[in-house]
């Protein structure tokens, strides 16, 4: 069956990206951002659907974090909208990002590493009795469930610090406690940032599972390579536009490295939305 047409947004316009189902599982819409006088995100539009792993690009200063944070709780913005399944919300704390369903992982991780992975991926969320005594065999079994329905294999044990281990099994877990609390949108804040080839390659497949399990993935990044090689459409940010959307498999690395240097916004006050020469 047919989905239904719909009007084009000016990112639809800009890039020739298309969505991979009929209603983004989050969006914004408008999103407008200042810290005093410096205006950090200015009328911004972002989606992402189920089952797809949008890439966030951007120069540094291009609003990337700030955007995110807008998403998480951390910020509010000034202006705009945000929608979740279709419905407005409003975002306060993290504590109602994590409510609906929205998972960020920072790039530091915010792992304990005097902590084994069990009570990491249950910190400040323990399983207790009536006595308030932990539940130690209810969250090893969940543990290892999670990590097992990743694929994470590289671990050799659960009851190990997380100081043991290396970037990509940090990493691993990092997302593995992101993704076993009912998320439906993880967010990853430069996920292969220090990490070794090796490494990278095993953070870039979990990514792809991620997205292949029905979750939204966005994926924070600076290196275009692992961009091209998980995403599934690129959103580019540039001072704190939005510049355009593009297919991976419809764009090449030039032409967003052009969208992120020289990028012209998608919606400029007073003049109609067009698409800018770089999509033409």
């Amino acid at each position: 069956m047919r989905a239904p047409e719909r009007a084009p947004s000016p990112v639809d316009v800009v890039g020739n990206a298309t969505p991979v189902s009929e209603t983004p599982i989050l969006q914004l819409r408008g999103i407008s951002k200042s810290f005093g006088s410096v205006q950090a995100l200015t009328d911004v539009d972002f989606e992402v659907f189920r089952g797809e792993v949008m890439a966030l690009v951007g120069d540094n200063g291009a609003g990337k974090s700030t955007l995110i944070k807008c998403v998480a709780g951390i910020h509010a913005a000034d202006s705009g909208e945000i929608l979740f399944d279709g419905k407005p919300v409003h975002i306060h704390s993290p504590k109602d990002a994590a409510t609906l369903g929205i998972e960020v992982v920072y790039q530091d991780l915010a792992l304990a590493d005097n902590l084994d992975v069990v009570q990491n991926m249950y910190l400040g969320r323990e399983e207790r009795d009536w006595l308030f005594r932990l539940k130690e065999p209810l969250m090893e079994q969940r543990t290892a469930e999670t990590l097992r329905s990743l694929s994470v294999t590289t671990i050799r044990s659960i009851r190990q610090p997380v100081a043991s281990l290396s970037g990509g099994q940090r990493q691993s877990v990092a997302v593995a406690k992101a993704v076993q609390w009912n998320s439906k949108v993880v967010i990853l804040d430069e996920p292969t940032a220090a990490l070794g080839v090796a490494q990278t390659r095993q953070v870039l497949e979990l990514v792809k599972r991620l997205a292949d399990q029905g979750l939204a993935v966005v994926l924070i990044s600076h290196n275009l390579h692992d961009v091209f090689e998980v995403g599934t459409r690129i959103t580019v940010l540039r001072l704190g536009r939005d510049v355009g959307v593009y297919e991976r498999e419809k764009t090449t690395q030039q032409e967003v490295v052009q969208a992120i240097t020289a990028g012209i916004p998608t919606k400029v006050a007073g003049i109609p939305a067009t698409a800018p020469e770089l999509a033409s």
